[in-house]
């Protein structure tokens, strides 16, 4: 957990420096905030998800880039019933997905990527941590980038959402 929160301070100070950007041509860093709607059995028990974090991308040749990004994302849970009727509520999902993959840029604005990484669950209801595959496309104008994408969460069953990324890159 201490490099996770070494990564996230590094990345804070990376993106405040217009000196790195002078340097390293091709490189892009940057916050984002996130939006997700659950899906299938995961939408049963979690009503919706938000996340923060940071990303950054590193060019390879002309049209493809190396990614990565660590954040945290919460699902809140949803209100439940037993089969005897009584209620009861499912325990917020907190986690720390750390993701990398390649970007592969279509035209200018328009790129699909597809990311691997692992989902560090948080808390003390939740422990150990789940395999994530998450494909998706993007539109990057300026800074802004803007993303739509499906994640899956593997560990005893699979946890999905459909994912609205918006950051800003430096």
């Amino acid at each position: 957990m201490n490099k996770l929160r070494f990564l996230l301070v590094a990345l804070v100070i990376f993106s405040g420096s217009s000196a790195v950007q002078a340097q390293w041509k091709g490189f892009s860093i940057g916050p984002y905030g996130e939006y997700a709607i659950t899906q299938g059995e995961f939408g049963d028990n979690f009503n919706w998800g938000v996340g923060v974090g940071g990303t950054a991308d590193i060019k390879l040749i002309k049209k493809l880039a190396l990614t990565g990004s660590v954040g945290y994302m919460y699902f809140r849970g949803s209100d439940r019933r037993d089969e005897a009727g009584n209620p009861y509520r499912v325990y917020d999902l907190k986690a720390v997905p750390v993701r990398v993959g390649l970007k592969y840029r279509l035209i200018p604005l328009l790129y699909v990527k597809l990311e691997g990484g692992a989902a560090n669950y948080a808390g003390k209801h939740y422990d150990g941590s789940a395999f994530i595959l998450s494909p998706g496309v993007g539109l990057r104008v300026l800074g802004f980038d803007f993303q739509a994408k499906y994640e899956a969460w593997m560990k005893d069953g699979t946890k999905s959402f459909i994912g609205f990324r918006a950051g800003w890159n430096f």
